[in-house]
């Protein structure tokens, strides 16, 4: 993380933007909480303690949690619900989640109490802060959270971090470092949680939201790679730009299919092989034909999820719900249905990526089907395997994406003794979400060697400005297959380049597209 970023973010629990929840969850910049923030929040905790004193019926509050909120909890043992709850609620198991996710969820929970609805103090935002602030990352285990109340598994080990009792992600190390004495080594207090604090900690969608903040960047940053390869891959096989005619997405009513489509004819431009035909050939496949239309519905169920996130980056979303005049409003803001739906479908069209990428590496590599080119682009065929087996990879992500893409929000298990009788299950949208992300990375990276060792081959033509960029960039990372070598180092490399957005960036910087 680049702790170089001296500007920090103004959090008020409102205005919170996708740029801004990446620059704190990917790049570690730094956060600070608005006048009007504090404001707010110290009216709704004034609500949470006149409440208390005067013995009213509160769920979460001054009654037990779940299937248990018909149990009345004296005034007091209210702060000793809060932490009980934190405790008992922590059961999660698995490998810690992502750095970057971890951080993303303290945010989004921080900017929800920001809001001043769920009653807590100011210690409480302050100290999160100071998680974010000081790159402290909460060890969170990945499993148990079904997305319903909240991701409230995930949620506890955070707040168990809080209070002291939890664990941190330690850098450089794969066990983790008992919070209390991270605590004392950055001089700060653990918290001692009053009433109100536990439930608004963890009934919150922070960790669904997260995940999918960090889908859509990526999402929408390998929808760039996979423009870039594609034009290396037309070019390669010689494919014909009529397809790509603005008047066909005019005519379908398609804003995202002309942007695909437009995308394409300023990678192509210039190109010998890409070019009108002087004679028929047929038809192109459907994975070089139909590359507007196809990509043009993953542009959309980014759009869609991107909208989604939009209001629950901002979005109080715990219970009960503290407002004026000290009501408290029981709701099902917590439930994670809109990001869990989001998360799947995202994940449906990333698999679109992933499965037209490597149709297209199969041709490439296909004798009968390539257009000319040497049997799996290789410089000795029979003696040289050349790109054989990098086909093989791609065709088993393809097939592990095809598992991953069922909808986890498809199906419910009740919990809480039938009291929470149908959750979202949108954590594990999430994870599943982000496997097949990493998947489809490997499968464009694998397109653009495999796409650009046959621009090659084409030689003396040449393909349109932005293939010829492309191939230049990956030419900078992956040397050209003169004789059969382990393609393995070859595919992480331009995978990385692709997660860290300098290889799209390179060619952005000379074809803008």
């Amino acid at each position: 993380m680049d702790r170089s970023l001296a500007e920090t973010v103004p959090l008020d629990g409102r205005s919170l933007t996708l740029a801004a929840f990446l620059s704190v969850a990917r790049d570690g910049r730094a956060v600070a909480l608005t006048a009007d923030a504090r404001r707010s929040v110290a009216r709704s905790r004034g609500a949470v303690e006149r409440a208390v004193a005067s013995d009213r019926r509160i769920y979460g509050v001054t009654t037990g949690f779940g299937a248990l909120s018909d149990r009345v909890v004296p005034r007091d043992k209210a702060a000793e619900l809060q932490t009980s709850l934190v405790r008992s609620h922590a059961s999660g198991t698995g490998p810690p989640l992502p750095e970057d996710v971890v951080r993303g969820m303290m945010l989004v929970r921080l900017n929800s109490l920001l809001r001043g609805h769920s009653g807590v103090r100011e210690a409480v935002v302050d100290l999160l802060a100071e998680f974010l602030n000081r790159g402290l990352v909460p060890w969170v285990p990945e499993q148990g959270s079904v997305g319903a109340s909240g991701d409230l598994a995930p949620l506890a080990h955070l707040s168990l971090a809080l209070i002291g009792e939890g664990e941190f992600v330690r850098a450089g190390s794969t066990a983790p470092v008992p919070a209390r004495a991270v605590l004392a080594e950055h001089h700060l207090l653990p918290l001692e949680l009053a009433a109100k604090e536990g439930v608004a900690l963890l009934n919150g969608t922070a960790l669904m939201a997260s995940y999918l903040g960090l889908a859509v960047a990526e999402g929408r940053e390998l929808l760039d790679a996979s423009l870039v390869a594609a034009a290396l891959s037309y070019d390669a096989l010689e494919g014909s730009p009529e397809s790509l005619d603005d008047r066909l997405g005019e005519v379908r009513n398609s804003p995202d299919q002309r942007a695909v489509a437009l995308a394409m004819r300023r990678l192509l431009e210039g190109s010998e092989l890409a070019a009108p035909r002087h004679e028929w050939k047929g038809q192109d496949p459907y994975t070089l034909r139909c590359i507007p239309q196809v990509l043009a519905a993953v542009r959309i169920a980014l759009e869609f999820a991107e909208r989604v996130l939009a209001s629950e980056l901002n979005a109080v979303s715990d219970n009960p719900v503290v407002f004026s005049d000290d009501e408290f409003v029981n709701g099902g803001n917590f439930h994670g249905q809109p990001l869990a739906f989001a998360l799947d479908a995202l994940a449906l069209a990333i698999q679109y990526i992933a499965a037209f990428s490597e149709r297209r590496i199969a041709r490439l590599v296909h004798p009968a089907l390539n257009r000319g080119l040497p049997a799996f682009l290789a410089p000795d065929p029979g003696v040289s395997s050349g790109f054989m087996v990098p086909q093989y990879l791609a065709a088993a992500l393809v097939n592990e994406n095809e598992t991953l893409v069922h909808p986890a929000s498809a199906a419910s298990l009740s919990t809480s003794a039938d009291q929470e009788d149908f959750v979202s299950m949108g954590p594990w949208a999430g994870a599943k979400l982000r496997r097949v992300l990493a998947n489809t990375r490997r499968i464009v990276a694998v397109e653009w060697i495999v796409a650009g060792q046959a621009l090659e081959l084409r030689r003396p033509r040449v393909g349109g400005r932005g293939s010829e960029s492309a191939l230049r960039s990956l030419r900078t990372r992956v040397a050209p297959w003169t004789r059969d070598r382990s393609p393995a180092p070859d595919i992480e490399r331009v995978a990385a380049a692709i997660l860290d957005r300098s290889l799209v960036g390179e060619v952005r910087a000379a074809v803008p597209y």
